[in-house]
């Protein structure tokens, strides 16, 4: 089931600043440090597991098997991606009902028309706002715990402009969503105005290489944002690193000392290999 802490963060007044992991070495670096919470990304989730965009191809399935594997295997609350509810009214139920149950604090669902699009890339498309506000009761209606946050995302903005954004983010808290969250606003002067306008606790995404501003966690609270995710950080970092690894490689045709290195008795570590060699010890002929 969720857990409360993240719900209690939000009614305190905390800022919650979370990372952005997708695969289990990602989220178990992330969740081995002080962070509040952690973001599963459908876009690095996607990539690592499939090797592809994120476009509306992974399945409810695809991304329920990994984050619950991923909440199995940490302590944080986790903020998981649900794309579109990956469906109808109905999808969306079943959504809710699978996410909870894996143990989701807080579940992200957007307006976009099927097939969906990584919200810093064009060609996004949204539904009708008396449809999104629909799919948004049913989400409410079907957690069984109020400790399950409903995250509600607008793709309007790129389109449509910034007030209509606003009008639907209105819409959303009106609704039930627990959490209100305008995508790729593209300012400084536009993330005021969402906040100026929009009452409850704000979402910011702050995606490197993205349409937003990137801002500190500091300069988000006191615009009065109470969570932000950075979702590429993990797999960007990831990709520039292996990138370099291999190229130097291939190069040296063994690994020189220009390469950092995450420690291999560290990595062990991190996997349990510790508790392997215990439960050997105590049990081997």
């Amino acid at each position: 089931m969720a857990d409360s802490a993240l719900k209690a963060a939000l009614a305190d007044g905390d800022f919650v600043l979370a990372p952005g992991v997708f695969d289990l070495i990602s989220a178990k670096i992330a969740d081995g440090m002080d962070f509040r919470a952690l973001y599963v990304t459908g876009y690095g989730t996607v990539a690592s597991y499939l090797g592809l965009p994120d476009a509306g191809i992974a399945t409810y399935r695809d991304m329920l098997e990994r984050i619950e594997q991923i909440i199995k295997m940490t302590r944080l609350p986790v903020i998981a991606d649900a794309d579109t509810g990956y469906g109808g009214l109905l999808n969306v139920r079943q959504t809710v009902l699978g996410y909870e149950a894996a143990g989701v604090s807080a579940m992200q669902m957007e307006d976009q028309e099927f097939p969906k699009r990584c919200g810093h890339t064009p060609g996004r498309r949204v539904i009708a706002l008396e449809d999104m506000v629909r799919k948004i009761e049913v989400a409410v209606d079907s957690r069984k715990s109020d400790d399950f946050l409903i995250i509600a995302r607008t793709d309007s903005r790129t389109a449509l402009g910034i007030d209509e954004a606003i009008r639907r983010g209105q819409a959303f808290r009106r609704a039930g969503a627990d959490v209100v969250f305008i995508e790729a606003p593209e300012s400084v002067e536009e993330m005021r105005k969402v906040r100026e306008e929009i009452e409850g606790p704000l979402f910011a995404n702050m995606v490197n290489g993205g349409s937003t501003p990137l801002l500190s966690a500091a300069q988000l609270a006191e615009m009065g944002y109470q969570i932000a995710i950075h979702p590429a950080l993990g797999f960007l970092a990831a990709g520039a690193a292996l990138e370099k690894a291999y190229g130097d490689l291939l190069a040296n045709g063994k690994t020189s000392d220009d390469i950092d290195l995450y420690p291999f008795e560290a990595f062990n570590k991190l996997v349990g290999f510790e508790d392997v060699w215990a439960f050997e010890k105590k049990y081997a002929s």
